[in-house]
């Protein structure tokens, strides 16, 4: 009886240890919940402050195990909620002014072109001050700084302008050495994604190509500083070559930067603007509140009126749902089908607008959105909006657009195809001593199979299945564009290209970024005011934080010990998941610092 009450007693302990944790751990969630949702005044006379080293998606998204554990960024901010809140602001009488922080920039390009044009669009429009400051400016961030009216700088900080630069890493050698064989299949002389596997450096197609985007990208990062700083462009490429520019003081020298202050100092600056005495406070008010504090009035616009569907399409391009997907940011040709037949059959919804920050994936499931859209185009219009990227099976996604919106520095194009199985016949026999043996019913039963090369009857087999997407992408591409077949071709095989060269081949239409995008839809539509419907659907803050537990944890860890490293993993573990099945992607993506 007393070893009955003793185990009776201890399951009753543990019981009620573990319904308390329960307890605490849902009034952890609901309080991280309140955290995300909880109202926010704006003070009149504060100063918007937009720190440039925080992460930007397409889409906002928020986490709410970051606010149950206190610590990093519970709400990731939108694009678009960026520039929306930035025209807000200009209108705004409570707003003073915008304070830039600069920093380590992990946006993309053309993210950061909206930015600079959305505060340039607010300089015209208020009148009202826009000042930045720093202790490091990444050449990205003083890109969108340069509009400022004036630029200070940690006298100790860094300053970094050295030009552009893309490098690739070669996994040939290390292949070599294990003896696997990549076994690759592609269509496009410029298609370059496969040349980690198969080269130990670029290719003379594949330096052409990127010699060519990047200069665009350069030329065009040098005539806006110039213009914004009243500078000579030829001046500003020199200082770059010449390495002029190694101290903050060499940036005032130079004209690049007004000023050298500590943070003290330039709280000082901004109270003296505001007009403020020694002992008043002044009012600052994140980015983030800020879009707090007006989304209620910015998603009431248009209530009861036809609407604009917005899907915004970022990250790799995926068969399937997202359901049994880690992480947010893929393109589920399921989920993505779906949603564009529910709104192409919905008389509500008068335009789509398709937002592509892509750098490819699936063929098969970049073949299914198109279709969708296809058919969407035929009943009300379709309108692309491209990110940072908008290649291959990011392309594939956009070519049957009425018109297409590109940034000057858009990455896009890309238009070709390829797969890789991998032969580790050598690599389990002589590395690690296994092999394989077994029986089949046809000489194809087998085709595939990593323990054993390919035979030339199932190479000619591969082959022609990448051969035959192509030949479909580029089908996709003259009808969506109104091409002939032959020029498509010659814009293709594989070759990347920026928004500029994008708009003088025909690739796309015209510059702008989202907002000319929609305006262009409501044009379109014949629609004067409407509503906004955005897609993905938003998770339930609960199911967030279930699904994503696991793969934030996971994925933390992964960044953590690879560092710089993170990406090419990301890339290997991508192309491995899809072996064997038509690929259309980029091979890299690019941030400048």
């Amino acid at each position: 009886m007393k070893r009955f009450l003793t185990s009776f007693l201890a399951s009753l302990l543990a019981l009620i240890v573990f319904f308390l944790l329960c307890f605490f751990l849902l009034m952890g969630i609901v309080g991280g919940l309140t955290m995300t949702t909880k109202k926010v005044s704006v003070e009149s006379g504060s100063w918007l402050v937009m720190d440039l080293s925080k992460p930007l998606l397409e889409q906002e998204q928020q986490n709410p195990l970051r606010a149950i554990a206190g610590g990093g960024q519970v709400t990731v901010m939108g694009l678009h909620n960026v520039v929306t809140a930035i025209h807000r602001a200009a209108n705004d009488r409570r707003i003073a002014g915008i304070y830039l922080k600069l920093g380590e920039t992990r946006n993309g390009l053309a993210t950061a072109e909206e930015i600079r044009n959305a505060l340039i669009d607010f300089k015209r429009q208020s009148h009202k001050p826009l000042l930045a400051y720093g202790d490091i400016a990444s050449q990205q961030a003083y890109y969108i700084a340069s509009v400022a009216d004036s630029i200070f700088l940690n006298p100790r900080g860094i300053f970094e302008f050295r030009g552009f630069a893309v490098r690739l890493a070669f996994l040939k050698g290390l292949l070599d050495k294990l003896e696997i064989k990549p076994q690759v299949f592609y269509d496009g002389k410029y298609k370059s994604a496969t040349e980690t596997f198969r080269l130990t450096r670029m290719s003379d197609a594949n330096r052409i190509q990127t010699s060519a985007f990047l200069q665009d990208f350069y030329r065009h990062f040098l005539d806006g500083i110039a213009l914004a700083r009243n500078l000579d462009t030829a001046a500003l490429a020199q200082y770059a070559a010449q390495g002029m520019v190694q101290q903050p003081a060499d940036a005032v020298r130079l004209h690049l930067i007004d000023g050298l202050k500590y943070d003290d100092q330039m709280q000082e600056t901004l109270k003296r603007m505001s007009q403020l005495g020694e002992d008043e406070k002044l009012h600052t008010i994140s980015m983030s509140n800020y879009w707090k504090a007006i989304a209620d009035s910015v998603h009431g616009q248009g209530a009861g009126q036809p609407s604009i569907a917005l899907i915004y399409a970022q990250g790799t391009i995926i068969d399937g749902s997202a359901e049994n997907q880690p992480g947010d940011n893929v393109i589920a040709s399921d989920d993505y089908v779906k949603w564009i037949r529910e709104l192409r059959k919905d008389d509500r919804v008068k335009a789509i607008v398709f937002r592509v920050n892509s750098p490819g994936g699936s063929a098969l499931a970049a073949e299914k959105i198109w279709r969708e859209l296809y058919l969407a185009r035929k009943q009300k219009p379709v309108i692309v909006s491209m990110g940072d990227y908008a290649a291959s099976g990011g392309y594939y996604i956009s070519c049957m657009a009425d018109s297409i919106f590109i940034q000057p520095n858009t990455l896009t194009g890309s238009i070709g195809v390829f797969t890789i199985i991998p032969d580790l016949h050598d690599f389990f026999q002589h590395k690690l001593g296994i092999s394989f043996d077994g029986v089949k019913t046809a000489p194809f039963a087998d085709m595939g199979s990593i323990d054993q090369p390919l035979t030339d009857a199932e190479k000619k087999w591969m082959q022609n299945q990448v051969d035959t997407v192509y030949a479909t992408f580029c089908q996709r591409v003259a009808q969506g564009r109104h091409m002939p077949l032959a020029l498509v071709d010659s814009l293709a095989q594989g070759r990347v290209w920026s928004g500029f060269s994008a708009i003088q081949n025909g690739l796309a239409d015209r510059f702008g970024g989202l907002d000319d995008a929609l305006q262009c839809a409501a044009r379109m539509a014949h629609l004067k005011t409407y509503r906004l419907e955005e897609y993905p659907p938003l998770k339930n803050p609960i199911q967030k934080i279930i699904e994503s537990f696991d793969d934030q944890l996971t994925t933390s860890r992964l960044k953590a010990t690879l560092g710089n490293y993170y990406p090419l993993w990301q890339q290997w573990n991508d192309l491995k998941s899809t072996m064997g099945t038509p690929q259309a992607r980029l091979p890299f993506w690019i941030i400048l610092r």
